[in-house]
């Protein structure tokens, strides 16, 4: 046998020594689990409830193959009790079902992940040519190339159906090559849904049911298209200054971006199957162990397939995704290591993110740590904003009453303007506001309505700030005008409504002359 050189023994000597020493090495930091009770899922999030007010929650723990509870607490935006049946807005975890699907048409060969995705859907014709490269897979990982900047959807003219939102895209353009960058994109998922659509020959929705949700035991979700499909018992709420609102969800297409509705029931059932590697509740696979374990890889700044990779508070590994509208929020993660699985879904608006905040302290729960309580900032910010609203009232209305006196004063055409225009801010801001916004959350779209929802107190403070400044503006003009012309307003002394410069007689003065002086003449007339 041919002897090695001492250098290769001595390579392969420290390779097997490395090699040791990194399997001596765990591969994350781990956190101490123990077994949860009902009681204490519960203790969790009514201690939350109690401290911000949330009017509606539904939460489903489960570990491995057992549901460990499912349960609804308070009201819906209708006054009927939450249950573990209550249907709700799932919000963005739609996207893992979105791509959960797309998965199973790979798994069934009619679907290539790394194939272009107009060789499946030839109505995607962006006017970017690069389009044409865009792949499934870029699609369920947002490395796409669309953007909000180039593909907006919230603030672009409405659409209905998932044919109307593919057709809307004709104008986009990329933003970046696909495949080279990451950038959150709700109309990646909306093309997806439409690719199943279109391969499956189903409408989405019915593909769900039949392919995805049943097959689990999900029998209580489903998939719609608008805000406005949403049933009146779903209503959800906004937070202002602590008190729920309900009100109905502001206009917006979802359909496989956002629009799945689902109960705490379905969602153990959903989070069973994907720790089980894609089973349904008698053992069949519903989508392959392959197929699982794709959609959870991390791959494009730590998002997989419609989840994303991160980790909990003590290190551990998580599997999770949230999801936001304007009036619900939902949070799903998987604890890979322990075989827990959390969703929580909360009748109130993003701005909150109750739901999030509930799956933390439900993640600390299962790791051992006390959930942390949660504070109230956002109720002082709102009390301290509708402060400065009622203040703004009397403030305009002083402005109203001494318009005529500040159009009296004499100054310069420019200084008038100059001096006007600190009252058009206001209603600038507010026709403007998404905008703001959106360079506020670096070029996300969204509709003004949606601004509105989002931050309820400062838009109503902008709203009566414009009102004013509008009124005060508005007499202001008027009563200058008037008084260039020399006429003041109806019913108005002229020696009150515009008094003299320094030094000139005043228009009363001259005429008391004249009065003094007319009756000496004709005492001294012939």
């Amino acid at each position: 046998m041919r002897r090695r050189p001492a250098a290769a023994q001595t390579g392969a000597v420290l390779i097997r020594i490395l090699t040791a020493l990194a399997l001596a090495i765990p591969a994350a930091p781990t956190a101490p689990v123990r077994d949860i009770t009902p009681a204490a899922i519960d203790a969790v999030v009514r201690s939350y409830r109690e401290a911000t007010g949330v009017p509606g929650v539904a939460v489903a723990v489960t570990r491995g193959r057992t549901v460990l509870h499912t349960a609804g607490y308070g009201r819906t935006g209708h006054g009927a009790a939450v249950t573990d049946r209550t249907v709700m807005a799932v919000a963005s975890l739609s996207k893992s079902m979105t791509a959960l699907a797309v998965l199973q048409l790979a798994d069934a060969g009619r679907v290539a992940l790394d194939a272009p995705v107009r060789g499946y859907l030839p109505e995607f014709t962006p006017a970017d040519e690069r389009a044409g490269r865009v792949t499934v897979r870029q699609l369920l990982n947002h490395t796409s190339g669309l953007s909000d900047r180039t593909n907006p959807s919230f603030s672009a003219p409405a659409v209905r159906s998932l044919r109307e939102a593919v057709a809307a895209m004709r104008t986009a353009r990329l933003a970046a090559e696909p495949g080279s960058r990451f950038e959150y994109h709700n109309p990646n998922f909306q093309l997806a849904a439409r690719l199943v659509e279109v391969v499956s020959g189903r409408p989405f929705d019915a593909y769900l049911r039949e392919r995805l949700f049943r097959p689990l035991g999900m029998t209580d979700s489903r998939s719609i298209d608008t805000a406005d499909e949403l049933p009146p018992s779903s209503r959800g709420h906004l937070m202002v200054a602590g008190t729920p609102l309900a009100l109905p969800e502001p206009p917006a297409f979802g359909a496989g971006s956002g629009a799945v509705l689902s109960t705490a029931r379905d969602m153990a059932a959903w989070l069973i199957a994907h720790n089980d590697e894609g089973r349904g509740p008698d053992g069949t696979p519903v989508v392959s162990a392959a197929a699982i374990a794709e959609v959870h890889r991390s791959a494009a700044d730590g998002h997989g397939l419609g989840w994303q990779a991160d980790t909990s508070a003590s290190g551990t590994p998580l599997i999770e995704h949230d999801g936001d509208m304007m009036t619900f929020t939902a949070y799903q993660a998987l604890l890979p290591g322990t075989g827990y699985g959390v969703a929580v879904m909360a009748n109130t608006g993003t701005l909150h993110r109750d739901a999030q905040t509930i799956g933390a302290g439900l993640i600390d729960l299962i790791e051992g740590r006390t959930p942390a309580r949660p504070g109230t900032p956002l109720v002082w910010m709102d009390l301290t904003t509708l402060a400065l609203v009622l203040a703004a009232v009397p403030l305009g209305a002083r402005g109203i009453g001494r318009a005529r006196r500040w159009a009296a004063r004499r100054r310069p055409a420019w200084q008038s303007v100059a001096r006007l225009l600190p009252y058009l801010l206001p209603p600038a801001l507010l026709v403007e506001l998404h905008r703001l916004v959106s360079l506020l959350y670096r070029g996300r779209d969204i509709s003004w309505l949606q601004t509105a929802y989002l931050y309820p107190a400062f838009t109503l403070l902008l709203a009566v700030t414009s009102g004013a400044g509008v009124a005060v503006v508005a007499c202001r003009v008027t009563f200058l005008l008037r008084a260039r012309r020399g006429r003041p307003g109806p019913g108005v002394d002229p020696a009150r409504a515009y008094p003299p410069a320094d030094g000139a007689p005043s228009p009363a003065s001259e005429s008391g002359a004249r009065a003094t002086t007319v009756p000496s003449a004709v005492t001294d007339g012939p």
